[in-house]
């Protein structure tokens, strides 16, 4: 049986079971944090309450979560596989680069077509995460994560997408693209991969669920690729009962087979630290927790027709799939 690796080790990838695509555990800015942070960071109060979300989660079903929190969004797997010792849930973790435009200056002078070129840093950090882990934890990252924001394939960018694409040549692993939807962005994503020869059946179009363009979606799904339904209880960027007829109607038309379903929530997000930050968000988006769709989505998919059987393969299927290796 192959396996999938997770924070806690390989898997079977039958045992990753019903599974939400894109969710965070934290996502942090690290420098920030740990010049300011002692204004609204405890560690010890963070890492307990990370413990009992997730064990809310499993309790509720889910039995695995795909975490695309990667440099750029202060991935720190020490912190994560400590939470996940404490909590009987698979957590898949990322490699790869978060921006929307420009690369960090980290990479700026080195690599292809830079001042003092040589290799391309990404790919090479990018597959030492794959294949020998992430720093010294031991944990292999199991997918890419990337981005085509509202800017579009800028220089900067277009550099990571083509190292994201030769990590995929070279090692296989799938990818995750956070895209914008109402910029119709993951066409812009699309385009490049079939270019660049990645298997377009290990693409998720990330956050497409904020649109609810049935032909865009299509067009996507037509591809090979697979949506990402994800973003469930952002009701600024779709409201969750638009998101569900959308589903609904997808499911309808032979679609199920190529959607995923997630949240991109987090345990702790330091875009809103601090209480009063904290409050206005819970104020604004009340249902962007990890048990929406567990108990607010499934019922109402349920209701607008879609079967159990539709919702096992968005859950289970279509994720393990996405993890399963090509040939």
């Amino acid at each position: 049986m192959a396996t999938v690796d997770t924070v806690r080790g390989p898997v079977e990838l039958d045992a990753l079971g019903t599974t939400l695509m894109h969710e965070h555990v934290f996502v942090l800015t690290p420098d920030v944090m740990q010049n300011f942070g002692d204004d609204w960071w405890d560690e010890e109060e963070r890492v307990a309450d990370a413990i009992a979300k997730l064990r809310a989660l499993r309790e509720a079903g889910v039995d695995t979560i795909v975490d695309p929190t990667v440099v750029g969004l202060g991935r720190y797997l020490p912190r994560v596989a400590r939470i996940n010792a404490e909590v009987d849930i698979n957590i898949v973790a990322a490699t790869g680069l978060y921006t929307f435009d420009e690369i960090p200056h980290f990479f700026h002078y080195r690599g292809p077509d830079t001042l003092l070129g040589g290799p391309e840093l990404m790919v090479d950090m990018f597959v030492r995460d794959i294949r020998e882990g992430i720093g010294d934890t031991g944990v292999r990252a199991a997918f890419l994560k990337c981005v085509v924001e509202e800017r579009g394939l800028t220089p900067d960018q277009t550099r990571v997408q083509k190292a994201i694409c030769a990590t995929h040549r070279e090692t296989g692993v799938p990818i995750t693209v956070h895209t914008n939807a109402a910029h119709r962005t993951g066409r812009q994503a699309m385009e490049l991969y079939a270019r660049e020869g990645v298997d377009l059946t290990k693409v998720v179009i990330g956050h497409a669920g904020d649109s609810n363009d049935l032909d865009y979606l299509k067009w996507i799904m037509d591809q090979g690729a697979t949506i990402g339904c994800d973003r469930f209880g952002l009701d600024l960027f779709n409201p969750t009962d638009q998101r569900v007829a959308t589903i609904a109607a997808l499911c309808a038309q032979g679609y199920a087979d190529r959607i995923v379903l997630a949240h991109d929530a987090a345990c702790y997000m330091d875009f809103f630290s601090g209480d009063t930050a904290q409050q206005a968000l819970a104020a604004t988006a009340p249902n962007w927790h990890y048990l929406h769709i567990s108990e607010d989505v499934l019922p109402a998919l349920r209701e607008q027709g879609v079967t159990d059987d539709q919702i096992s393969t968005m859950l289970v299927n279509n994720p393990r799939r996405y993890f399963t290796p090509a040939g």
